[in-house]
C-alpha cells in the first residue's frame, strides 16, 4: 500500500507564510487561518511543504489503509487560494451564498477573500469541521 506523501511536519507556519509573495494573497491566507483556528480550536501546522492544516482526524477506508489527515486547512497557490474542506458540497444552500469560487471534491478554490462573503465562509468551515470530528469519532 501506497504511503501518503504529506504528512504534519514541525515546519514554521510563520515563516512559510511570510514567504507567499503576493501581500494581498499573504493577508487573505491569514484571515482563513483566523477563521480555521476558531473553528478547530487547534493550531496551525504544515502538512507537506505548501499545506497549513488545522487539527486532525484518523479514517480507515475499506481496503484497511488508514491515515491521519487534518480537519481543515488551505494552501495559497498561484492561481488561488485552496481551502481544503471536506464536506463543502454537501452545504448547497451555504455555497449558493458564497460568491465567487469553485468546488473540486473537498477544495473550495477562491481568488480572494474579497469574491465570497466571510459569513458564509465562516459558516462552511464550522460546519465542514463539525462533521469531519462526528465522522473521526464514528471510526475511532
Amino acid at each position: 500500500m501506497a504511503e501518503l506523501k504529506t504528512k504534519r511536519t514541525n515546519a514554521s507556519v510563520t515563516a512559510f507564510l511570510k514567504r507567499v509573495r503576493d501581500d494581498a494573497r499573504r493577508r487573505d491566507c491569514l484571515a482563513v487561518g483566523r477563521i480555521m483556528k476558531q473553528a478547530t480550536r487547534a493550531a496551525p501546522k504544515m502538512w507537506g511543504t505548501s499545506i497549513v492544516g488545522f487539527g486532525t482526524y484518523h479514517y480507515k477506508y475499506a481496503s484497511g489503509r488508514q491515515a491521519d489527515w487534518f480537519l481543515t486547512g488551505f494552501a495559497p497557490r498561484k492561481q488561488n487560494l485552496t481551502l481544503y474542506l471536506m464536506t463543502a458540497a454537501r452545504y448547497k444552500s451555504l455555497l449558493a451564498k458564497l460568491g465567487k469560487y469553485k468546488l473540486a471534491g473537498g477544495c473550495l478554490h477562491i481568488k480572494r477573500l474579497d469574491d465570497v462573503n466571510l459569513t458564509v465562509l465562516r459558516q462552511l468551515v464550522s460546519k465542514s469541521v463539525r462533521h469531519m470530528k462526528q465522522m473521526s469519532a464514528r471510526v475511532s
